[in-house]
């Protein structure tokens, strides 16, 4: 029965996307919904999209093995996204843009849209890796089937409701993704806090130092520091976030849906860590990336099983439609459009950045297969990504103020984006960090270099 239940909601989605096919009409339609989404479609689908692979089988296996402070990965997400709902997501919506890089244009020039562009694909890509195996862990618990196999459908199934509905179908399946999630994260949380016995009980089991919280023997300063400023800044400069801040109605539905999920985020980020934790209590055996899958298929009876594991699913694809959607639009308007001579017309647009859904997918599948790690993939993708965007993007909000220019910013990028990324080849997590500030410190440096050769 939880294998129909699974396979009914995988074609549901695609029954979705199909009907969503009929509704694009154009590229308004395909990359920003026709800019006419609700409060509760942008707070359905920016929910849904945050709550992916990283924020229930990657944070739930934090829970495993770090104890509460397992809970940071997705609270510096929300500091991250509280600060955008207050300060910027009116501006940003302002833009009326479809991406974030042509922000950058609008900051500093197409040269800088170009290099950025370029580094968020390459990103991306690592993001959607992420879901497509949290996926195939989530599925490996009730088909006990290869996981390389279920890795390929799950993609398989993403890229077809993608590929179809554009923008109109990643809403709305997220925003019913966003309700399944949300009851299924909190009718987990009393089914697993009763199997060991309450609070008290699994403390006493897993000793007081998984309960030390902000920072414990296992999770230091050092690393808060790192899950702030890499991970954390993705929420407060992010291209998948942006894209839902476009599609908004106006720069008040922005502003409001973007600090109600920052606030929404807060509790979830706790009782996933906490499944986690007392997963570490019953099966004191398992990887810490099956945590929440075991727990779901030890506790829940025949049906409701089903329907939390599509809850899990639902968390994954709502984040790799997302995210595969926002890297084949950079992908076509930003850097292939530009570069095309005449001006490419908008139905062979739309067909070009479907062609990207596709190969996007297959390589992201690659990725995936061959990484075999949720947090390992997202962290790749964050590191790169934050390194070498950040600073110019956040900046760029005051570059008149600051007098900054696109020869400082390109060398940031390159800067703190190419040591972040040889850091990661080389297995130094710390250059990650370096990355990130260096960035900054070039991109000031640099533009009043610039300035000073009298370079524009």
């Amino acid at each position: 029965m939880d294998i129909t239940i699974v396979f009914i909601y995988f074609f549901g989605l695609i029954f979705v996307g199909s009907r969503s096919f009929k509704i694009v009409k154009g590229v308004d339609s395909f990359f920003v919904a026709d800019r006419r989404a609700t409060y509760l479609f942008v707070v359905g689908s920016l929910f849904a999209t945050i709550i992916g692979g990283s924020s229930t089988i990657g944070m739930a296996g934090l829970g495993y093995r770090q104890g509460l402070v397992g809970s940071w990965w997705l609270l510096v997400g929300a500091i991250g996204l509280f600060f955008l709902g207050l300060f910027l997501a009116e501006k940003v919506r302002g833009y009326s843009l479809y991406t974030l890089p042509e922000i950058l244009e609008v900051q500093y020039g197409p040269e800088v849209k170009l290099f950025a562009s370029g580094l968020i694909v390459i990103a991306w890509t690592g993001i959607i890796a992420g879901q497509i195996v949290a996926a195939g862990k989530i599925l490996e618990v009730i088909l006990k089937a290869p996981p390389s196999l279920l890795m390929i459908i799950t993609a398989f199934v993403f890229i077809i409701y993608t590929l179809l509905g554009g923008q109109h179908s990643v809403v709305r399946t997220d925003t019913i993704q966003s309700m399944i999630i949300i009851i299924a994260i909190l009718s987990s949380i009393p089914l697993c806090l009763g199997k060991v016995g309450g609070v008290f009980l699994m403390r006493e089991a897993l000793g007081g130092d998984y309960f030390s919280f902000p920072v414990n023997q296992y999770f230091s300063w050092k690393s808060l520091a790192t899950y702030l400023f890499l991970v954390g800044s993705t929420y407060l400069v992010g291209p998948d976030i942006y894209s839902r801040l476009f599609c908004s109605k106006d720069e008040k539905i922005a502003k409001r849906a973007t600090i109600t999920v920052a606030l929404g985020l807060i509790p979830f980020a706790f009782i996933i860590t906490m499944i986690g934790m007392a997963a570490r209590v019953l099966f004191p055996q398992i990887s810490p990336e099956a945590s929440f899958p075991t727990m779901i298929n030890h506790l829940f009876p025949i049906g409701l099983n089903g329907l939390v594991i599509a809850a899990l699913l639902s968390a994954m694809m709502s984040s790799a439609d997302t995210c595969l959607l926002t890297t084949s639009t950079i992908l076509s308007v930003d850097i292939i459009k530009p570069l095309l001579k005449p001006v490419i017309e908008d139905r062979k647009l739309l067909l070009l950045s479907r062609i990207f859904i596709v190969l996007i997918g297959i390589f992201s599948l690659f990725i995936a297969l061959t990484l075999k790690g949720v947090i390992s993939s997202l962290l790749l993708g964050y590191t790169v990504y934050t390194s070498g965007l950040v600073f110019p993007i956040l900046l760029g909000f005051f570059r008149h103020r600051l007098n900054l220019n696109r020869g400082g910013a390109i060398l940031a990028m390159v800067a703190g984006g190419g040591l972040a990324l040889i850091g990661k080849l080389l297995g130094l997590s710390d250059f990650g960090l370096y990355g990130f500030f260096l960035s900054g410190i070039i991109l000031i440096a640099g533009s009043r270099f610039f300035q000073f050769m009298k370079i524009r």
